[in-house]
C-alpha cells in the first residue's frame, strides 16, 4: 500500500511534526512519500529519520518539489 504525505507549503518543523504523525499507524517496514517545499526539508527529513530510527529509502528534487521515501522502522 502506498502512502503519501503533502507537506508542500510548509516550513520547519511542519514537515517534520506532519510525517512522525503519518508514520505513527504504519507498520513496520511500510514506506511513506513524503512531498515538500521547504528547502530545509533536506536537512530536518534526513536528520528526524537518523534520530528515530527510519530508513530514508530515496530522496529527490523535483521542479522545486522535495521527495522522500522513508521506511518506518521495527
Amino acid at each position: 500500500m502506498a502512502h503519501l504525505l503533502d507537506v508542500k507549503g510548509l516550513l520547519c518543523p511542519l514537515p517534520v511534526l506532519k510525517a512522525r504523525k503519518a508514520l505513527k499507524p504504519l507498520g513496520p517496514g511500510e514506506v511513506l512519500t513524503i512531498e515538500a517545499t521547504d528547502p530545509a526539508s533536506v536537512i530536518d527529513i534526513p536528520h528526524f529519520c537518523s534520530e528515530s530510527g527510519h530508513t530514508l529509502e530515496a530522496q529527490d528534487e523535483r521542479d522545486g518539489v522535495y521527495v522522500f521515501a522513508v521506511r518506518k522502522a521495527g
